[in-house]
C-alpha cells in the first residue's frame, strides 16, 4: 500500500462523501443556514457519486484489483468517519473542507503515478 495513492483515496472520498451530505437538506442547512436549492442539491449529489466512481477507479488502478477495493473500503470509512465528525461538532466547516481536499488530491496524484 502507497501512502500516496491512500492519501489521493482517502481525500477523494471524504470530497465525495462531503458532497453527498451537503445535498441532503438538513446537512446543508447546518453548513449553510439556507435549504439547499434543487439544483444545487442534484449536482452535489451528482458529484458526490462521480467522485466516489473516481476514488474506486483510482484505488484499482493504482493498487490493483486484489487490493484496490480493500484500500477504497479503507478510505470510505476513514473519510466517512471525518464527515461525521464534521457535521456533528462544526458543520459550517465541512464545505471548506471538502474544497480544501480537491487540491490536496490534485497534489497526490502526480506522486501516486510515479509510484
Amino acid at each position: 500500500m502507497t501512502p500516496l495513492v491512500l492519501a489521493l483515496n482517502l481525500t477523494l472520498s471524504f470530497a465525495s462523501l462531503a458532497a453527498l451530505a451537503l445535498s441532503l437538506d438538513r446537512h446543508h442547512r447546518d453548513a449553510f443556514l439556507a435549504r439547499a436549492p434543487k439544483g444545487r442539491a442534484r449536482a452535489l449529489r451528482l458529484a458526490g457519486w462521480a467522485g466516489i466512481a473516481v476514488s474506486f477507479a483510482a484505488a484499482v488502478a493504482f493498487e490493483g484489483w486484489n487490493f484496490g477495493p480493500v484500500q477504497w473500503i479503507g478510505a470510505l470509512t476513514g473519510a466517512a468517519l471525518l464527515v461525521v465528525a464534521l457535521l456533528s461538532y462544526r458543520p459550517q466547516w465541512l464545505r471548506p473542507a471538502a474544497l480544501a481536499a480537491l487540491p490536496l488530491a490534485l497534489v497526490a496524484l502526480p506522486f501516486a503515478l510515479k509510484g
